[in-house]
Order: C-alpha cells, then structure tokens, then sequence
C-alpha cells in the first residue's frame, strides 16, 4: 500500500496495490500492522456505509469530543469528491481542505484524522460508500458547519443546484460562526 501525504496534516490517502488478471482483481483494503507503521496507530469500533444517488452531499460533519472521531472512507461502488475541513483553531492550515476523487476503479481511501469536518458530493448515478471509524457515532455530539460556506469556497463539482441536502445539512453555520471547533494543541486522544 502506497501510503501518499496531502498538504494538510492529518489528512492522508491511501493507495492500495491492485492485482488483475482475467479473473478480476484483488487487493489489501486495510491491514491493522501497515496502517499503524506508516499512518499512525488506531483501533477502529465501527464501520458505516451509505448508498446514495448523483448530486447527494452529505456533510460537513463532525463529532465533537469526548466523542470525536477519526475516519478512513473508501467508495465501493461509482465516484465521490471527499472533502476534509481542518477546523482546529489555531492550525497553520485551519480553514484549509483537501479534496480527493473516491471510485471504485483507483480503489483510493482517504484517513481524516479528528479535529476534520468532512463531506462528500456523488459524482455518479449511484455511490456505495463506506468508512471506518475510531469513536462510537453519538448523536448528541453532532456537530458541522455549512458546505457552502463562502470563505471555504469548495468546488463540490455538481452544480449547487443539483445538491441533494438533508434538511439537517440545509441549515448548519458557516465556519466562522460555528458554536464548537477544535483547539489545535488539544489532545483529541
């Protein structure tokens, strides 16, 4: 697995190393010993996955402490922008995100570490997606902050009036008026 940095600290992607032949293919997803050996060392507990159709965004979300939550996403089926937000004050890059095409031909994952808000907008008729993650989902710990925030400025490459939003993701602050954010020296472990 070809283990590749971004500009943004914690935010890492993920190349696995695929074997064709005219069977098909097959690859390593994850391996506990080289994530923890080139990425960092984590105990995943749960594993999610959702389907959704072209033009759903999902996002920007976050779980805020003691219930914060790392990520390592990946797209099963069709095509994904996925996009990381650092929303730790304080960061070098805060308010900075990376954005990185999930398909199902380059296999690529991405990891978000906590202290990210995180999205995604479908770029094909159908996407299945899935993601691990380090912390229990609770609900009460919910937060996020708005995908088109103007001073964020992300291309979600679907037109905006396109965007299929939850009624939740309708109406989330813009980063700068966002009630909880992550403090960049705060030990989110």
């Amino acid at each position: 697995m070809e283990i590749i940095k971004t500009p943004i600290e914690g935010v890492t992607i993920l190349k696995p190393r695929i074997f064709n032949d005219d069977r098909g293919y097959f690859f390593e997803s994850y391996s506990q010993r080289v994530f923890n050996e080139e990425v960092r060392e984590i105990h995943f507990v749960q594993d999610n996955e959702s389907k959704s159709s072209y033009g759903v965004l999902r996002g920007l979300h976050f779980q805020k402490p003691p219930f914060c939550q790392s990520k390592l996403v990946r797209c099963i089926k069709g095509a994904v922008l996925d996009v990381a937000v650092d929303i730790r004050k304080g960061s070098p890059t805060f308010g900075q995100y990376v954005a990185v095409e999930l398909t199902e031909d380059n296999h690529l994952q991405l990891f978000i570490e906590r202290g990210f808000a995180h999205g995604f907008s479908v770029l094909s008729d159908e996407v299945v997606f899935q993601y691990k993650c380090d912390n229990f989902y609770a609900p009460q710990s919910e937060g996020a902050i708005a995908w088109n925030d103007p001073a964020l400025n992300i291309d979600w490459r679907i037109p905006a009036d396109k965007a299929i939003l939850s009624e939740k993701d309708q109406h989330h602050p813009l980063l700068k008026d966002a009630e909880y954010l992550f403090d960049y020296n705060e030990n989110l472990y």
